[in-house]
């Protein structure tokens, strides 16, 4: 069998490492930026702590900061435009997932014309050619979009996440300062480590796992659950929000290059139905359906529990495996993730509807343990 594996042509770490943004834009030889934020950002000041470093080195950008939490195909749209109106040769995206996707979805349709319906980006369309460069700045811990070739769009109409999988929408630079991070607040710190969490443990039991794979993923689980709980409890702990910071893009590296399963293919419509942040929607469903999981993984359910903190000695596979299962469990109550659908507005009629979103996402045929129409509807209601 063969493996793939991209990433990043050349990514940058450590607080501080926006630093290198001048060096980076002359190494493009690019002359001007579309920085594509929201407009939280814009108020709190974490994207001036970008912009100021364009301002003194005199790099000219226009800021287009539309972008909503979950990001829709108008927002492509108009984001499209404005990098057109600016005359911008390249684009520089500071955020989250919603920004970074955002920008991916601009950056290939500005190369591939043909896809300016955007809806056609679905899947894993027959881009011929790759983004404008981008530049990727998160500004939290959980994504990885800044490493990935993945990227997630509303499709208004039909009210669903589209997910699409191109190799050509990787960020050609990654910069990843913590630094960005410090202001995030403790709900969105929690929501967005355990969505890095979903990410990393997904992607090592998902059926395109393997060696490598298996590497990163297993260290992004030991990281996360070393550093996320500080990183709620104390927001201006630097080692913390670094070790997060990393933490997320090693899950990213790894998860970007094998799959998912079916936690993000049962979160997509959550998001895209009832506006849940995504973050928020993996961290509730995550242990439960580890637990479904379980038979079809249980080889690699005590190295997760292992890498979450637990002494697995004296114990059965079995054991070890229930273990792993409560680990997670545990970490996403102390940092305060709901643990039921109906506190986040979802009633028992709105099953049928996610149901049928969530089998068809293209996230759900990775998962290990093969998944009916019946499963879904069941593990929805375990968690009403």
């Amino acid at each position: 069998m063969t493996h793939r594996f991209i990433l990043n042509e050349v990514s940058y770490f450590g607080p501080g490492s926006r630093r290198e943004l001048p060096e980076v834009i002359a190494r493009l030889g690019k002359k001007k930026a579309l920085v594509v934020t929201d407009k939280g950002l814009i108020q709190f000041g974490v994207a001036k702590q970008v912009t100021d470093i364009l301002d003194e080195a005199s790099l000219p950008y226009e800021i287009f900061a539309e972008v909503k939490p979950n990001p829709t195909v108008s927002n492509v749209k108009a984001g499209i435009e404005a990098f057109k109106a600016a005359a911008a040769d390249y684009l520089i995206a500071i955020g989250g997932g919603s920004a970074m996707d955002t920008a991916k979805a601009i950056g290939i349709v500005i190369n591939n014309p043909e896809f300016d319906d955007i809806v056609s980006l679905e899947g894993c369309a027959p881009t011929r050619n790759k983004s404008v460069p981008m530049i990727a700045l998160p500004t939290t811990a959980g994504t990885a979009a800044e490493t990935t070739i993945n990227y997630v769009i509303i499709d208004e109409q039909k009210q669903k996440k589209m997910v699409c999988v191109d190799p050509n929408d990787i960020p050609a630079v990654a910069i990843i300062d913590a630094e960005l991070m410090y202001s995030l607040p403790r709900g969105l710190t929690a929501a967005t480590g355990m969505d890095a969490l979903t990410h990393a443990i997904e992607g090592f039991i998902t059926k395109g796992a393997w060696a490598m794979s298996d590497m990163f993923e297993l260290e992004a689980i030991r990281m996360i659950s070393h550093h996320l709980p500080t990183a709620v409890e104390e927001p201006k702990n630097v080692a913390a929000r670094d070790g997060m910071a990393v933490a997320q893009y090693i899950a990213g590296m790894a998860f970007s290059n094998v799959g998912l399963g079916l936690v993000h293919g049962m979160a997509h419509p959550m998001g895209s139905l009832f506006d849940v942040p995504h973050g928020v929607a993996n961290a509730l469903l995550l242990p439960t359906i580890m637990e479904f999981n379980r038979p079809a993984a249980m080889h690699k359910y005590p190295q997760i529990a292992q890498a979450m903190g637990v002494d697995i000695s004296g114990m059965t596979d079995e054991q070890a495996a229930i273990a792993a299962v409560e680990a997670v469990r545990d970490l996403a109550i102390r940092v305060g993730i709901p643990q039921h659908l109906t506190e986040l507005g979802i009633t028992e009629t709105d099953i049928p509807a996610l149901a049928d979103q969530a089998l068809a996402d293209v996230c759900t045929p990775g998962n290990p343990r093969d998944v009916t129409l019946d499963d879904i509807v069941a593990l929805y209601r375990s968690v009403l």
